[in-house]
């Protein structure tokens, strides 16, 4: 009978042995709980990368986050940027898209005074309609005769991206003909694309043909209709009315008639800077017809530099009456650059020679490729503006 007592009390002498063992061999502190799992698979919460190693473990998450609250589920949804949209009553060959930023530190000598005219069918008579100390020149994805939005919709001018608040300057003496919102329409609107809009007729012409420019986009206008204004004379600040999601000034050339339909490439009617020229072209298919919206590339072979733009969509637009370009890329460094583009799967590359202060112009046809003749001269004579009629 006192054996069975004493064997009642066996299992607890030999777990206290045993606790002994492990606490001299230092495994075991009498202060930790012990947690007894039997057959309890581990369910992984560990994500793999692509850049991981497959061969590098993973710990496995030991604790389980706290959950979000109201507010926080709402800062952590994804941002849904909308899409700009097209009205229905916009005129199919106007468009004002939204501008990046362009780089300050682009720097460019300053401009040829105007007029001027090496050539006889050159027509740089206008100044920049921003100042020199402030980004200037035309935005690279925004061209003249290029396609936003949808394929039928076209730039009838081009984009120069300032700080807002800019200074708006005439490019050049003449009278204001129009001033506020409305241009498109013709009475005001306030939900006209141009938003508050300038346009200036000069006091002189091209080929007996009146001469407009045309500033869009304003915050603010600083003339009234009717005023005579001065070569570089503030008219306006930069700004973001009218159809366009970014600040910058639309700016066109009018040849003609105050219309959108008579526009011209202002990249051929604005200085460029002192030593620096044009690069233009009639780039066209196997039927003589111009090839549109082709991705052009021009390479400087002293600095590398790379330079694109597209050709021309040529709905809504106006080729030069000399050149009958489809591509214009301004504002290029006298030099040897390398023009390359592909067409139906095959890769075209010519070599021409920017010079300064002048328009360097050649053609491509598929069947017989490159040629730097100029255009046909049916005119020997150019005609000079005079600046001071205003």
């Amino acid at each position: 009978m006192r054996m069975l007592k004493s064997t009642k009390f066996l299992p607890l002498i030999i777990f206290g042995f045993l606790v002994l063992f492990f606490v001299a061999c230092g495994q075991f502190s009498p202060t930790q709980t012990l947690t007894l799992n039997i057959n309890t698979p581990k369910q992984s919460s560990t994500t793999h990368h692509l850049t991981d190693s497959l061969n590098t473990p993973t710990p496995a998450q030991t604790s389980t986050p706290e959950p979000l609250t109201a507010d926080e589920l709402l800062k952590n949804q994804p941002t849904i940027k909308s899409q700009p949209t097209m009205e229905e009553n916009l005129p199919q060959s106007l468009a004002f898209p939204t501008p990046l930023p362009t780089h300050a530190i682009d720097w460019r000598p300053p401009l040829y005074e105007i007029p001027w005219a090496p050539g006889p069918h050159d027509h740089f008579y206008f100044l920049r309609p921003i100042a020199v100390n402030e980004v200037n020149w035309p935005l690279p994805d925004y061209r003249y005769g290029g396609t936003f939005f949808a394929p039928d919709i076209v730039h009838t001018g081009i984009d120069i991206v300032a700080p807002r608040g800019t200074p708006v300057l005439a490019a050049e003496a003449g009278r204001v003909v129009w001033a506020g919102t409305g241009l498109y329409f013709g009475v005001y609107n306030p939900e006209d694309p141009y938003g508050m809009a300038v346009v200036i007729e000069h006091g002189f012409g091209y080929k007996n043909n009146p001469l407009f420019t045309v500033y869009a986009h304003m915050d603010e206008i600083t003339i009234n209709l009717g005023d005579t204004v001065k070569s570089h004379q503030q008219i306006g600040v930069l700004g973001n009315t009218g159809f366009t999601t970014g600040p910058h000034l639309h700016f066109e050339i009018r040849v003609g008639n105050n219309d959108f339909f008579q526009t011209k490439n202002p990249e051929l009617w604005i200085s460029p800077p002192q030593g620096w020229g044009i690069a233009a072209a009639r780039i066209m298919n196997q039927a003589y017809a111009p090839i549109e919206k082709l991705d052009v590339k021009l390479i400087s072979l002293s600095t590398k530099k790379i330079y694109r733009a597209r050709t021309y969509t040529m709905r809504g637009v106006n080729s030069d009456d000399y050149y009958q370009e489809n591509f214009v890329l301004s504002d290029l460094s006298a030099g040897t650059y390398q023009v390359s583009f592909d067409y139906k799967e095959q890769n075209y590359v010519h070599t021409i020679e920017i010079k300064p202060g002048v328009v360097t112009f050649f053609t491509f046809h598929r069947n017989t490729g490159f040629s730097d003749d100029p255009p046909v001269d049916n005119e020997a004579s150019s005609f000079i503006p005079d600046p001071g009629t205003n």
